[in-house]
């Protein structure tokens, strides 16, 4: 019989029946043939053959960031979800950090000023992690994850420069405003010398946090610039 870590390890990874002199078993979808050592009872090969859950690795390309995709609306139970895997699998050493990346936003609606929190990538999670057969296995069977991006079944990591890029927008302080308005609604102006007075959005001016409007006076159609706040949409 194989000694207790070696059936340790095949029972974390989907061991199911054992023979004395060898045999077949089925992990991770595949078919597994092995053999005994007979006088130290250890097990001396494995053979995997087929491809049913698992694409072979054989870039090594060490510690590096890659962008799985899931479906909407399920990023956040990934993580959770791929987190749990990690602890299981003992993957601490091959799997590093998992990641929603989101950026702070003010988004302002009937007349309040909000600091909302949004997914810059709806419908991906970004992995730190080395690839190999065993930690892609993990990653890619997490529940609700559909793949890797990159070219088959090997996964391409980000740049080092687009990373850096992204970690300072997650962790930027300053929150980008978002208006609730476009060119071309009508609004009511609520606050302000033109209070009540209703016009056309020709402009709006995410960054500073403004817009135009144009506003009927004496017969004719005038800009009024306005904070977005003063205006809401009818």
């Amino acid at each position: 019989m194989a000694d207790k870590k070696t059936n340790h390890q095949l029972q974390r990874f989907g061991y199911r029946h054992e023979r004395r002199n060898g045999g077949v078993f089925f992990c991770f979808g595949l078919r597994v043939q092995f053999g005994f050592n007979q006088t130290h009872h250890s097990v001396i090969y494995f053979i995997f053959k087929g491809e049913n859950n698992m694409a072979k690795q054989t870039m090594n390309l060490g510690r590096r960031w890659y962008v799985l995709h899931t479906y909407s609306g399920y990023e956040e139970n990934v993580k959770h979800n791929l987190e749990q895997r990690i602890a299981s699998f003992d993957m601490q050493d091959k799997i590093f950090n998992i990641l929603v990346p989101k950026e702070k936003k003010i988004k302002i609606k009937n007349g309040k000023r909000t600091t909302v929190e949004e997914k810059i990538f709806p419908g991906y999670v970004l992995c730190e992690m080395i690839v190999t057969d065993d930690s892609w296995y993990v990653v890619r069977n997490t529940p609700n994850v559909t793949g890797f991006i990159g070219s088959g079944t090997t996964p391409t990591p980000i740049d080092q420069k687009e990373i850096e890029s992204l970690m300072k927008r997650v962790m930027a302080e300053n929150t980008q405003q978002k208006i609730d308005m476009e060119v071309n609604d009508i609004v009511r102006i609520v606050d302000g010398p033109f209070k009540n007075f209703e016009g056309k959005v020709s402009h709006v001016d995410e960054e500073r946090g403004k817009i135009k409007v144009m506003v009927t006076m004496f017969g004719r159609e005038t800009p009024v610039e306005l904070d977005a706040l003063q205006a809401k949409k009818i």
